[in-house]
């Protein structure tokens, strides 16, 4: 969906109760990089992170902008949304254990112009067990994305649902962290908890990180429950929740299924739409170039 949903005198509203922005499209980079790492966290697992990182990297493509995604979750589940197989590659698991491997062997290209990923399979999976006697272990993805970050204007990286060593490497390598937020009452308990890690990581390991933004997803304008927990996310959280609201909707598995971002797969669907507009906000906001 698009986020409108009202009128309000002469003013259309949007779901969060705030005056509907159309938001202008990014004007094209004269150059590419330094990239701004953005981490995609949230440690309940099913809120969208997986779905908002492929849809909103192959926008922000769409609009001329070199992204890499890290899949930084042993399900795998970015890389198979974009179609790429995983097994008897490099992985982002090889280039965490080994600091003489170049970044780039483990680079692979998707279907979609300007994006690029690192892919992940199960192996990571025992990536926390191997790490955590290792010094300075909380900076491993910094080192890696190093390597490479000069080379995009963002890095998108998809956490695993849990707060453990591979999330906190995350957030210590990103500039940004974007929360995404199912609308259901449950979804909203454990977001205190993350906001309490974030704040330890800023005090601790990263002091320039910052909240990005709370997207609100899986959002039926249709049931009470759904538009009362968007009412309490901006109650909780103010101009920090993003404007677009991500719709539930049938054509996000059917895009997974085809290994394709919905932007690709269905272009003129609300979601997809959604998804541009989400872009356009988080270049308006200054989050990306």
């Amino acid at each position: 969906m698009t986020g409108k949903s009202q009128q309000d005198g002469d003013v259309l509203m949007g779901p969060t109760g705030r005056p509907y922005h159309g938001f202008p499209t990014p004007p094209k980079l004269d150059q590419h990089g330094p990239a701004r790492i953005i981490a995609l966290c949230n440690q309940k697992g099913g809120v969208g992170k997986t779905t908002t990182t492929i849809s909103l990297a192959a926008a922000l493509a769409g609009y001329g902008r070199k992204v890499l995604v890290v899949d930084f979750d042993p399900q795998g589940a970015l890389s198979a949304g974009l179609g790429v197989p995983t097994h008897d590659i490099p992985t982002i698991y090889d280039l965490l254990l080994d600091p003489k491997r170049d970044a780039h062997d483990v680079i692979t290209a998707t279907q979609v112009e300007n994006l690029e990923i690192m892919p992940a399979n199960i192996d990571l999976s025992a990536a926390e067990v191997h790490l955590v006697n290792e010094v300075a272990r909380e900076t491993i993805l910094s080192r890696v994305l190093r390597q490479v970050s000069r080379e995009y204007d963002v890095i998108l990286v998809d956490c695993q649902p849990s707060l453990g060593l591979l999330t906190v490497n995350a957030l210590t390598a990103s500039h940004g962290v974007l929360i995404p937020l199912e609308c259901e009452f449950f979804a909203l308990r454990g977001v205190a908890l993350l906001i309490e890690t974030i704040d330890k990581v800023r005090d601790r390991l990263n002091p320039d990180i910052r909240l990005d933004g709370v997207l609100a997803t899986m959002y039926d304008p249709r049931t009470l429950h759904s538009r009362e927990v968007l009412e309490r996310v901006v109650e909780a959280f103010g101009h920090d929740v993003l404007e677009t609201v991500i719709g539930r909707t049938v054509k996000f598995p059917d895009a997974s299924v085809a290994g394709m971002p919905i932007t690709e797969f269905a272009p003129e669907h609300p979601a997809a739409q959604a998804y541009l507009r989400l872009a356009r906000e988080l270049v308006e906001r200054g989050a990306v170039a």
